[in-house]
């Protein structure tokens, strides 16, 4: 890699400060781990919350551990394939210290309760408190890193390299404005930059900065000028996001199988039927696939239509046969046709099942130097991309989509809207404002400041897609309340969440707790 690219990537802004690693990309990934925000993921929901069920399953710590696992390995791969060398300094380069931190880092912002916290919390953002960008989980964990977290050198942020902060940004964009053309614009749009079906006029689905974090975003991103689109991932977030993708495939269906949720009979007849009927369903229109939803292969031929409309770059029909045969055999009449006992014969299989499963795809793991913006420079191959799509729609159809999941997160969602109702009303209250948890406190003023900056220099970024509203003072006060109330839930764990309802609610009879220490 070059010598002035190879210094920008190191740069941040606070300087060089005493640690205990030396180079600056170890730094940054134990300034990660030493978080508080970090720390709380293993009280934080990856699907199912392990406190309110009381079932060993993954959090959102151990994912990270596992996605900053994969992201390494994978990085080391690239790094040792000498044919790679020159496409990866072209691009930016690809240090196994960069992937892994960003991959530790990727879901610090997860609110309480996951991905059902998530979309509660944007809700609430958008319409309750007006804040055009809402919330989301990798804008928030961007936030974190460069704007609440203190523990930093600067007392600002962790002071990450710019190399960390651009590995992060998984959508390296803003949900209206930043960049100019903006992604959701394109002909194609690249993964997440699109809006919602369901929610036109809202900006792109996904997105990795809020519009207070634009400057953090920009200098990140200076280093890579000239070497990769404004809309695409740097290899090391690429990286970063297929270990995600691997992760996600994998270890929520082990979940899911030591709790006993996936049933060999049930999975064993969508992908069988599939296979089997595959020609005829087809040739099924689409209303009268929709009408036979509830039937054994529909939903997977609902998958494969999706796949050739989203996906045409790679979707291939003879690669998604065969990715249902190898994840029949493997998963289902390998995994699921012993019901999970707890034995060691049962522990066995599953690390066995996992650790196959991660080797496969972390070898498929390869580079495309002019990706389509569908996907990044880190792309697995052929039959393994269809194999994880495979894996993530069993997933989705036996786990995600149950009834019995759905009655649990619509507790959790009540429980996320009264409790931003609770805060809104303490923080608007002013003979209490001397009597405010002072984080709270504190996230109020920094977004102050932060709203005043923006009303003053860059007030179409405070206009929401669908209306007009004036930036004057009491407009960027109710915005900066609105933003403290979203960052001050988003810090907590889901036993804090409860917690803290329980005692603004009146519920509870302590006065002293660890999840009151707020």
């Amino acid at each position: 890699m070059h010598h002035e690219l190879r210094e920008a990537r190191r740069s941040n802004t606070a300087g060089d400060m005493p640690d205990l690693a030396t180079s600056p990309f170890r730094i940054d990934r134990d300034r990660v781990a030493s978080s508080p925000f970090f720390a709380r993921l293993g009280g934080v929901t990856q699907v199912v919350s392990s406190t309110g069920s009381g079932l060993l399953v993954h959090n959102r710590l151990t994912h990270s551990l596992k996605v900053a696992q994969a992201a390494r390995a994978i990085a080391e791969r690239l790094g040792s394939r000498p044919e790679l060398t020159v496409v990866l300094d072209k691009l930016g380069g690809c240090e196994p210290d960069v992937a892994e931190a960003a991959a530790l880092a990727h879901d610090l912002g997860h609110p309480p309760f996951g991905h059902l916290g998530e979309r509660v919390l944007d809700r609430l953002a958008r319409h309750r408190f007006g804040l055009p960008d809402g919330f989301e989980g990798n804008a928030q964990s961007f936030r974190i890193v460069t704007t609440t977290d203190v523990r930093g050198p600067a007392a600002r942020g962790l002071d990450l390299t710019v190399a960390v902060r651009a590995a992060m940004l998984k959508y390296p964009w803003t949900r209206l404005s930043y960049p100019n053309p903006h992604p959701k614009d394109l002909p194609v749009p690249p993964r997440g930059a699109a809006e919602p079906a369901d929610m036109p006029g809202t900006g792109s689905a996904k997105f990795s900065a809020y519009v207070s974090e634009i400057d953090d975003v920009i200098q990140a991103r200076s280093a890579f000028h000239g070497k990769i689109e404004s809309w695409q991932q740097t290899v090391e977030a690429s990286v970063m996001d297929t270990a995600d993708d691997i992760a996600y495939a994998i270890h929520d269906l082990e979940d899911f199988h030591r709790v006993g949720v996936l049933q060999h009979a049930t999975v064993s007849a969508e992908l069988g039927t599939w296979r089997i009927e595959a020609l005829e369903l087809a040739g099924l229109s689409r209303e009268d696939l929709r009408a036979q939803i509830r039937r054994p292969g529909r939903s997977l031929e609902t998958l494969r239509r999706r796949l050739h409309a989203k996906d045409s770059w790679v979707m291939n029909d003879e690669a998604f046969a065969a990715a249902v045969v190898k994840v029949s055999g493997d998963l289902v009449e390998g995994l699921l046709s012993v019901p999970f006992d707890g034995s060691v014969e049962a522990e066995q299989a599953l690390a066995r099942f996992s650790a196959r499963w991660t080797r496969r795809l972390v070898d498929a793991v390869g580079i495309l130097e002019e990706p389509t913006p569908r996907t990044g420079h880190v792309v697995l191959a052929v039959p393994q991309w269809h194999e994880v799509q495979v894996l993530k729609f069993v997933h989705q159809r036996f786990v995600l989509l149950r009834p019995d999941l759905a009655l649990h997160q619509r507790g959790q969602a009540r429980l996320l809207t009264a409790l931003v109702e609770a805060l809104e009303q303490w923080v608007t209250d002013r003979h209490e404002a001397n009597r405010l948890p002072r984080r709270l406190h504190d996230l109020v003023e920094l977004a102050e400041t932060e709203y005043s900056a923006l009303a003053r220099t860059e007030p179409s970024t405070l206009v929401g897609a669908t209306g007009e509203m004036p930036i004057g003072t009491d407009a960027v006060k109710a915005l900066a309340r609105g933003r403290a109330v979203v960052d001050f839930i988003a810090s907590l764990t889901d036993n804090q969440a409860a917690a803290l309802l329980e005692a603004l609610s009146g519920r509870t009879g302590q006065l002293w707790t660890d999840a009151f220490v707020l």
